[in-house]
């Protein structure tokens, strides 16, 4: 599952813009100023980045620039200003693309699926990309999952589970946060679905690795991989 990161101090649009991309199925973070979404950037992987340049603190084109410096994820602009020479200024220092405001939803989406597909072959191009946490080792390519050398079956709802965990350890997810990203559905608090595929993930991979703990639960917030000393 992509995770966006969606940087826009307008409250209004950065709130349509996650509602919309979380409804056709992407993960999605926001930040509202410059200087945040650095230190997001910093933590966490994402796999695109869509930008506004008039920002508080650091403005898009300032943070483009730092960003370059170090990763390649797939930056696209959105902006008012639709000049032809800050077009270009912005591809020439690491823009992927670029939207003026107002924008069509349905045509950003598009941009969005060109962008994460490039990447995505540009990255499975390079081989299959493996994800290791302990003695677990997950193939994005193939689903394939085995810890300490042995094949795990899951299913799917609990491989997304687990990739999402996995791809960002450090990361504590609520339960909200899961069951959005996993089942595409509002979380309803009563709801013990997700506890269940939790249970079942972790039922798993005791059978494998009985001495090992794998998935923390960090009361009151949610889930994260278990923290390492």
């Amino acid at each position: 599952m992509e995770h966006i990161l969606i940087v826009e101090d307008e409250k209004e649009i950065n709130s349509l813009l996650r509602q919309f991309l979380t409804e056709h199925g992407y993960l999605t973070t926001s930040a509202y100023n410059g200087l945040e979404a650095l230190q997001l950037i910093q933590k966490d992987c994402y796999d695109l980045v869509l930008l506004d340049l008039m920002l508080p603190y650091k403005s898009g084109d300032q943070l483009l620039n730092e960003l370059r410096q170090y990763s390649a994820v797939p930056v696209i602009i959105i902006s008012a200003k639709d000049t032809i020479q800050a077009k270009i200024e912005l591809l020439r220092i690491g823009a992927d693309d670029y939207i003026t405001k107002p924008f069509d939803l349905d045509e950003t989406l598009a941009r969005i699926e060109s962008n994460v597909r490039r990447n995505r072959m540009n990255r499975d191009s390079e081989g299959p990309r493996i994800l290791t946490y302990q003695d677990i080792q997950l193939n994005e390519l193939n689903h394939i999952v085995e810890v300490a050398g042995h094949e795990l079956a899951l299913t799917a709802k609990e491989y997304g589970i687990l990739e999402l965990l996995m791809r960002h350890p450090e990361k504590i997810y609520s339960k909200s946060n899961l069951f959005q990203s996993i089942w595409n559905e509002e979380y309803m608090s009563e709801d013990n679905t997700l506890n269940v595929h939790i249970s079942n993930i972790r039922n798993k991979l005791k059978a494998v690795s009985p001495d090992k703990h794998y998935i923390e639960t960090v009361w009151g917030i949610g889930y994260r991989l278990y923290k390492l000393d």
